[in-house]
């Protein structure tokens, strides 16, 4: 067991995060007081207890015969840079992002870059203060470099606007997002449509009195595609007169799974001015496939990706997700050249990451769980086959849960990187965020702090507290 005492309470959340690295969640014991710890910290157990020192922390650490107590600054990083290194001393795993427990590890390097630091200190400073290993130092400094021309000098007026379809035909059992069975709670669409386009002009309205613009727009889920052809046209359609006036520099839709979209659908989106889509396979295996809950097969996968490459869109992005249930190295790799074939200018590699809430935690074994450098060698050797057709990293981010603690990468060929994307990492640019479970970022750079504005999550909640979700958009 790793019994643990955490006397400063700010502490708590991050350091929880960095145990479950190395231990698992139900061999971590955290005691709420010294006199707990010290009654449940037996000899087969390894204890670690932090308590204030004025302006310093005292961390204790070791078996029950042979702790070692030092005195250490009550700087965040520093005292979770000290708590690894300990761990490490006892348990054999390693994170390969080291400290790093974050979603955003990129951020760390903008910021690093936006002090003047020379990318050679930069990448000491990522190797020595958070232990993060050469090859991921290498992706963060990649991606960073590749970002900025997109993201400085900051547009203050500037706005992204996100638009959220909360609706799927099935459940994935991978998926923990907030989505609704169209089976069960279709009969809210047409309703959640109005109120939608009702939010759409209001908001817009209110960043025209702000003196802002909006420039980029995605339209996410959920699966949009969901939407029939008409619902998708009366969508477009109030997009297209709200905002009236701005030049949108990129319109994305989600379309997402392949049994949802249809050639009357994409001719809607081109005829709207949408010139990124998203058609998401996540694997080209059909026993995968049918696993996880996709109803579709690869060869719908390829004839819609000849049906999107005929109407004609600026960019597509295609979706896979390394480490589902079953699969080994030979069918990433399998996947990987399958969907290379179908030329995409942007490919988001994605590890599995079981959530609490998704079906596939309830259903997985132990094995299914763990990495043993497997789903690692999947998205190396994924890695691998993109950048030798041209398609390369632009953006990332971490997740919790995610099989070996490792990252989802988006890939781009030149001049198809998503603005939408960077920016939603970053956190250097406001998005305003509309639908069921969208959530806001208001962004202060100078400050380098965000304000997230949350809209109700539930679909009834969105429907019967709409005008609480207006008040929300005055306040932004």
């Amino acid at each position: 067991m790793l019994v643990v005492y955490i006397g400063p309470e700010r502490f708590s959340y991050e350091l929880s995060l960095l145990f479950e690295l190395f231990a698992a969640k139900a061999d971590i014991v955290i005691a709420d007081t010294k006199e707990a710890f010290f009654e449940r910290f037996g000899i087969e157990d390894f204890g670690l207890m932090l308590e204030p020192a004025g302006e310093q922390i005292k961390i204790t650490a070791g078996h029950f015969d042979q702790t070692e107590s030092s005195l250490i600054s009550a700087e965040n990083t520093e005292v979770k840079r000290r708590v690894y290194e300990a761990l490490e001393q006892a348990y054999a795993p390693r994170s390969p992002w080291g400290i790093l427990v974050g979603v955003r590890p990129v951020k760390i390097v903008h910021e690093m870059l936006d002090q003047g630091l020379m990318m050679t200190d930069i990448r000491k400073a990522l190797a020595e203060t958070y232990h993060i290993q050469t090859d991921k130092i290498d992706l963060l400094t990649e991606v960073a470099l590749r970002e900025r021309p997109h993201l400085y000098p900051v547009e203050d007026k500037a706005v992204s606007l996100y638009l959220c379809i909360p609706f799927c035909p099935t459940r994935c059992s991978y998926c923990s997002f907030p989505s609704n069975d169209l089976a069960k709670k279709g009969k809210h669409l047409p309703d959640y449509l109005d109120h939608l386009i009702e939010e759409l002009y209001f908001s817009v309205n209110q960043i025209r009195r702000a003196g802002k613009y909006v420039d980029c727009v995605y339209i996410g889920g959920g699966t949009p595609t969901t939407l029939s052809a008409e619902q998708m046209e009366r969508l477009l359609k109030a997009a297209d007169e709200a905002l009236s006036g701005f030049k949108i520099k990129e319109f994305t839709v989600e379309a997402g799974r392949p049994d949802t979209i249809t050639s009357e659908k994409l001719e809607v989106m081109k005829r709207h001015g949408v010139d990124r889509i998203c058609v998401n396979p996540q694997t080209m295996n059909p026993e995968t496939l049918d696993r996880i809950g996709r109803r579709h097969s690869p060869e719908d996968i390829e004839k819609v990706m000849h049906l999107v490459k005929t109407i004609g869109f600026k960019t597509v992005n295609m979706d896979l997700i390394m480490g589902l249930p079953g699969e080994t190295l030979e069918d990433a790799v399998y996947t990987t050249n399958r969907i290379l074939e179908l030329a995409p200018e942007s490919v988001t590699l994605h590890t599995l990451a079981i959530k609490r809430a998704a079906r596939l935690n309830r259903e997985a074994s132990d094995d299914e769980r763990e990495s043993d450098g497997r789903v690692e060698a999947m998205l190396n050797a994924a890695d691998t086959l993109l950048r030798h057709h041209g398609i390369t990293p632009y953006y990332m981010y971490r997740q919790k849960k995610m099989l070996g603690n490792l990252e989802n990468v988006g890939y781009a060929k030149p001049g198809h990187a998503s603005l939408y994307n960077m920016r939603m990492m970053e956190e250097r640019h406001t998005i305003v965020a509309l639908g069921a479970g969208a959530v806001s970022k208001i962004c202060f750079p100078e400050e380098n702090r965000h304000e997230r504005v949350a809209n109700f999550k539930g679909l009834e909640d969105y429907l019967n507290r709409f005008d609480e979700i207006l008040e929300k958009k005055k306040e932004i």
